[in-house]
């Protein structure tokens, strides 16, 4: 069975990172490797596999011959000026598409824009098309407009870039950060990650679905962070919602309209067997791709007490949810079909 992850994440070694990104307390990881830091903010770097050469190694150890690397969240550059934004996103879109150029057998490396500046963000489409061969856009759920409010990145503001991607065919991703800037409470327990992160997401897909993207671009193949967990859970809700009050939406698209859509698909990433099975039961085995979200402690990683890499896969043929076919499918053939079409 080939293995193909589709949601792993990359640090540049810390030489790497231009010194600007530190002198302005944007992003730097600490010179021993231990520690990324942003602003007064620090995290520890829990695996040695964030970096590229034990990425590698750990890519071999666990038989996983191909990774889809994403951009980095913490440089989605949300409230940054225009000029920041550019030398940021730059630094970041060429890292990945060395990656790329470098290891094309073993990574599919994406790239990122920043919604509010919405010609900046056409002009590193078009260069990370045309110059790099990057075929993979990765996009935060909310981004904060130059008028000082948050927006989901399925707004009708940001069709141009739906409209250039489309034409590009590309493969989207859209993911979850910022959370702690939206919501105003401390981040007792890891909250923002555990539960208002995943709100991030139900949201910007019921404005995905309710906007009708799929239906508007048809070449784009968008896959969801994490399951969209949240939004499988809440799928009734939204449901009764717009038939309750149809007054409140407008040109709506009805939910029903994309379960199982050949161009929507979600990672595995939920911890569960039997979240895995509601994603199943609603939208078909065929539209879930693996995700590891390698190496962070959140991910299928061994550094968390019983976990590896496919865990949940395994956990879920055991219960007899999906077939050793349905597995090997979701570790290969549905990541290549999102990726590549």
């Amino acid at each position: 069975m080939k293995k193909i992850n589709g949601h792993g994440h990359l640090l540049p070694y810390p030489k790497d990172i231009p010194q600007f990104m530190q002198d302005q307390k944007h992003f730097w990881v600490s010179e021993d490797g231990k520690f990324m830091c942003q602003g007064d903010w620090t995290r520890p770097i829990t695996d040695e596999s964030f970096f590229l050469n034990e990425k590698l190694a750990w890519m071999d150890k666990h038989e996983i011959a191909h990774e889809v690397v994403l951009t980095l969240s913490q440089l989605y550059c949300n409230g940054l000026n225009e000029q920041t934004c550019y030398d940021i996103i730059r630094f970041q879109n060429d890292f990945n598409a060395k990656v790329q150029a470098e290891h094309s057998d073993r990574f599919t490396t994406g790239f990122v824009v920043q919604p509010a500046y919405i010609d900046q963000s056409l002009k590193e489409i078009e260069r990370c098309v045309a110059q790099h061969q990057l075929k993979l856009l990765c996009l935060s759920t909310h981004f904060l407009n130059q008028d000082g409010e948050w927006v989901s990145v399925a707004d009708d503001s940001v069709a141009p870039i739906f409209e250039l991607a489309d034409q590009y065919q590309l493969a989207i991703e859209i993911h979850p950060y910022d959370a702690d800037k939206l919501v105003n409470m401390k981040n007792t327990f890891w909250r923002h990650h555990l539960v208002w992160m995943m709100a991030q997401t139900a949201d910007t897909y019921m404005m995905y679905v309710f906007n009708g993207l799929a239906q508007k671009y048809p070449n784009i193949r968008t896959c969801f962070a994490h399951g969209a967990m949240l939004a499988q859970a809440n799928h009734a809700r939204v449901i009764q919602g717009l038939e309750g009050r149809p007054d409140l939406f407008p040109g709506a698209h009805h939910p029903n309209e994309v379960l199982g859509h050949k161009n929507i698909y979600f990672d595995t990433l939920v911890h569960d067997p039997y979240t895995l099975q509601l994603m199943i039961n609603r939208h078909g085995s065929n539209q879930i791709l693996c995700g590891i979200d390698d190496p962070y402690p959140l991910g299928e990683m061994e550094t968390v007490p019983g976990w590896y890499p496919g865990k949940l896969l395994d956990e879920a043929v055991d219960k007899e949810i999906i077939s050793q076919k349905q597995r090997s499918d979701i570790w290969c053939d549905n990541v290549l079909r999102w990726i590549g079409g």
